[in-house]
């Protein structure tokens, strides 16, 4: 059975609910959140509100397949306005699977700061006054003693002071190190009160066929333990990137105004790795090992008394605090990102919205009187934190405003052709060429991992283009993708869960299927996806290339907006089908 633990903060009540209907139609995760959102989303309705519904769930891969470790937070953006779709790793699934549901609902507003405790089918609103203004990091060590007995594993979701601002770009830490990073679920949080989330379990099923289920299981971990598909995530992980796309003029830096970083070797993956990695560390039930932390000693009283802390990065945070700001220190690097993880802000806005405001200052669309009397200035580290520490502490207007997103920014102040955002999504730290950036427009969380653009990209660098095949391609992988993020496997996993694999292990665990049915399947919960967002407000038609983008070279050359909107078109073209699919769908569900 599955099913879903309504919670509503205003009143304290709670509801369980057999959903085991929608999952054998839309298979799980992103796919039965997506039909959930779609009843209760609507384009007047506040995403900062008590009704603002938070839905976190987890797909029928979870707990049972390896490095099925993902799971999935639909909500409507602070940020956009859209669709918010965020996915997060650590321990979240198995301890969502222990206490006994596949999907938690939580709507309305608590008086007073609290945090949700849930053990099994045991829910508590416990107040919580002397956590609100305490950073994320603080919250787990105070949590995870102070919820010490109890059963299983648990883990625990909280905000930082950014949530509770209501920043748009504010996230939701999960365990020691994983986040729902994108589009502002941290301030939906806030705006309900919500400091944390605990969770944990001992309820697990049982497998009939023991025998298939453990070969197939014994398959899968041989091949995301040792295999070529994932020896880049194990070895340096995403920050392997970093060299790479510099080299191909494709690694944003100095606010997108080149694809180089000229001092790239000094903040790559494997700097990083020889200088700074302590360990690396694996999700819940994942054999990859792919989350890598860095220790670093700060002095902080003469002559020989030091702290060190720990920080994970990847490529994305490099990017966003590193060549994007022309850091070219490693050390300040993990400094910025140690700050960001405090305050709870997703790394890749707050770092793309540094950029801006500092090309706006240098070209005299920010003052001095703005900033406080800070000049800020590519590659200053030092100026930076003291800019994060005004930012947190609300000093004047334009910080406040900064914590509110880039195209915020531009809005109020000016230099929209500075401000580095699709659909009001702070970019992504990939800067390939067409298919990436037409995938940060058109993909339904306006993220890298919608589609693989990036990928394709580099497939066709030094080739002549073929819209029609390109677009194609990138539409093929984000269908698939419907399947995985419903299941929920980690996207580093997508080489071994084939087709085959997939509908063997749905197969094993009670579901009537073929592949026909998971490809159609898959075009279903991708046009929901995009009804969805049209209910939101979301217009291929209006969909637009950042301007600047158009004046610099990217790994595949100079973009032109010309070429951006036919690529959009064609998408949309193929998307329309998907969406007729889905209306038929839901009108047999109604």
């Amino acid at each position: 059975m599955y099913r879903m633990l309504e919670i509503d903060l205003s009143t304290g009540e709670t509801k369980v609910k057999d959903i085991s209907g929608l999952f054998s139609k839309f298979i799980g995760g992103t796919g039965v959140l997506t039909y959930l959102a779609l009843r209760e989303l609507s384009s007047q309705l506040d995403p900062l509100s008590p009704q603002a519904p938070i839905f976190l769930g987890i797909g029928p891969f979870n707990s049972y397949f390896p490095s099925a470790s993902k799971t999935v937070a639909i909500f409507k953006s602070p940020l956009t306005g859209d669709l918010g779709e965020s996915h997060a790793g650590g321990r979240l699934a198995m301890a969502i699977f222990a206490s006994g549901f596949h999907v938690v609902k939580i709507t309305g507003k608590a008086e007073k700061p609290l945090y949700l405790s849930i053990d099994n089918e045991k829910v508590n609103l416990v107040p919580c006054r002397s956590l609100w203004g305490r950073s994320a990091l603080s919250v787990e060590r105070i949590l995870r003693e102070k919820e010490d007995n109890r059963k299983g594993k648990k883990s625990i979701l909280r905000i930082g002071p950014a949530g509770e601002r209501l920043s748009p770009i504010a996230s939701v830490t999960v365990d020691s190190s994983r986040h729902f990073g994108r589009l502002g679920l941290g301030a939906i949080f806030g705006s309900k009160n919500l400091k944390a989330v605990v969770i944990s379990g001992n309820r697990y099923e049982t497998i009939q066929n023991k025998k298939d289920y453990l070969s197939l299981y014994n398959e899968l971990f041989k091949d995301l333990a040792y295999s070529e598909n994932t020896y880049k995530y194990r070895d340096l992980g995403t920050s392997a990137n970093v060299l790479p796309l510099s080299k191909i003029n494709s690694l944003p830096t100095r606010n997108f105004s080149q694809g180089f970083f000229e001092s790239a070797e000094r903040i790559s993956g494997e700097y990083f790795a020889e200088n700074f990695l302590a360990q690396q560390i694996s999700c819940a039930h994942c054999p990859i090992g792919c989350i890598h932390i860095a220790t670093l000693r700060e002095l902080f009283a003469d002559p020989h008394m030091y702290k060190t802390i720990k920080v994970s990065y990847d490529h994305e945070l490099i990017y966003s605090v590193g060549s994007n700001l022309s850091i070219a220190n490693a050390a300040d690097v993990l400094k910025l990102l140690q700050f960001i993880e405090r305050q709870g802000w997703d790394a890749i806005s707050i770092g793309v919205v540094l950029a801006w405001a500092t090309e706006a200052f240098q070209r005299g669309v920010i003052s001095i009187s703005d900033t406080g009397g800070l000049a800020l200035s590519f590659g200053d580290s030092q100026t930076y934190l003291k800019v994060l520490e005004k930012i947190a502490s609300g000093e004047n207007e334009f910080y406040k405003d900064l914590e509110k997103g880039v195209y915020h920014c531009a809005q109020k102040y000016g230099a929209q052709d500075l401000a580095m955002h699709f659909n009001k999504n702070e970019a992504p730290g990939y800067m390939t060429g067409p298919d990436a950036f037409v995938g940060y427009a058109v993909g339904v969380r306006h993220s890298h991992l919608d589609c693989a653009g990036y990928s394709i990209d580099q497939k066709f660098l030094g080739r002549q283009q073929d819209i029609e095949k390109e677009v194609k391609m990138m539409y093929e992988e984000s269908l698939w993708r419907m399947v995985t993020n419903s299941l929920v496997t980690c996207l580093f996993a997508r080489g071994s869960y084939t087709p085959n694999v997939v509908e063997k292990g749905l197969r094993l665990l009670g579901y009537d299927v073929d592949l026909q049915w998971l490809t159609k399947t898959s075009r279903i919960i991708h046009g929901m996806k995009y009804l969805l967002k049209e209910k939101l407000g979301f217009d291929f038609e209006k969909l637009e290339l950042p301007s600047k983008l158009t004046k610099i070279y990217t790994g595949r050359g100079m973009m032109s907006t010309v070429d951006f909107k036919e690529r959009v078109k064609v998408y949309a073209k193929l998307v329309s089908q998907d969406m007729y699919l889905a209306k038929e769908a839901l009108n047999q569900q109604l």
